[in-house]
């Protein structure tokens, strides 16, 4: 096998080799295992980028509260207040439009609707939220952005291999943390970055959410996964820019990874999806927590 790597610094000797891109050297890596072509599995990530689109638009027509009453409507209500109006952010209707996708997303997947994992259901929202308002801004083709995500599947191989992506095993961290790491590499490298950018602008995505813990109220993948999921869109786009400029992460990428794996075993059992402590453990939290059923006497 000559194309795969499990850790950064093996992926940029093999992206330096090559003057490859990450993303060309992760489908490499995945021809390399003979369970796809190319051809197969371009059409397959650009199917994956056409479900990830349609599940924003399908969570921004959404008006009603979802059966927990946990989500529902905010995403279209966000995108329609982007639209103009004299209380518009200071940073602009694309500010506000990009977290709206990512609201969007989680709320679909309330709904019962089809989502994409990237890398996990509570995290689903923030890569197609970024490459989507990406795309919108650049005029790019969906062949030109479904490619940029075998840039972050190759940088989610490496944190599967170090660490975790389950919110049950790491914490939220593992979930946003990794989907806000891969988000920030995929825009690095359409932005231009080069491999060395890429892996520094997922070092400084994934460093900033260690210690985020999970705790969604009454065990529903609603809140506050999606108002993280809407937000973290925004840490994804500023990752890469400070990469883009030439900033650098005190701590390699690699390094970022084992301190995930770390604080993720040492944290405590309530903070890792149980519903047991955080917000799902406030007064308010406490009454969506499912009343158990009772079985009828025979």
């Amino acid at each position: 096998m000559n194309y795969q790597f499990r850790t950064t610094q093996e992926l940029l000797v093999l992206t330096q080799q090559h003057d490859w891109s990450v993303s060309e050297l992760t489908l490499k890596g995945e021809v390399e295992l003979g369970n796809a072509s190319r051809e197969e599995l371009l059409a397959k990530m650009l199917d994956y980028y056409s479900r990830m689109k349609t599940s924003v638009a399908n969570g921004l027509k959404i008006t009603e509260r979802s059966q927990s009453g946990l989500s529902g409507g905010d995403s279209k209500r966000l995108y329609k207040h982007s639209e103009g109006g004299t209380q518009i952010s200071a940073l602009g209707a694309i500010f506000e439009r990009s977290i709206a996708y990512g609201l969007a997303v989680l709320e679909t997947n309330a709904a019962f609707g089809l989502i994409v994992a990237t890398p996990t259901a509570g995290s689903a929202g923030i890569t197609p939220a970024c490459l989507l308002t990406w795309q919108e801004v650049h005029g790019a083709s969906d062949e030109v952005v479904s490619r940029s995500l075998f840039t972050a599947a190759g940088i989610g191989k490496i944190i599967g291999y170090g660490a975790c992506f389950s919110g049950a095993q790491g914490g939220c961290q593992a979930e946003i943390g990794s989907a806000c790491c891969m988000a920030a590499a995929a825009l690095c490298e359409l932005d231009g970055g080069t491999p060395e950018q890429v892996v520094q602008a997922s070092a400084i995505a994934l460093q900033n959410t260690l210690g985020l813990i999970c705790d969604p109220i009454g065990g529903y993948v609603e809140a506050p996964c999606m108002m993280r999921n809407g937000l973290y869109t925004i840490h994804a786009f500023g990752a890469a820019a400070m990469a883009l400029s030439g900033i650098r992460s005190m701590v390699p990428f690699d390094e970022v990874v084992g301190a995930l794996r770390e604080i993720g075993q040492k944290m405590p059992r309530i903070y890792k999806e149980t519903s047991e402590g955080g917000l799902a453990a406030t007064p308010t939290g406490l009454r969506f927590k499912p009343k158990p059923r009772i079985s009828p006497v025979p």
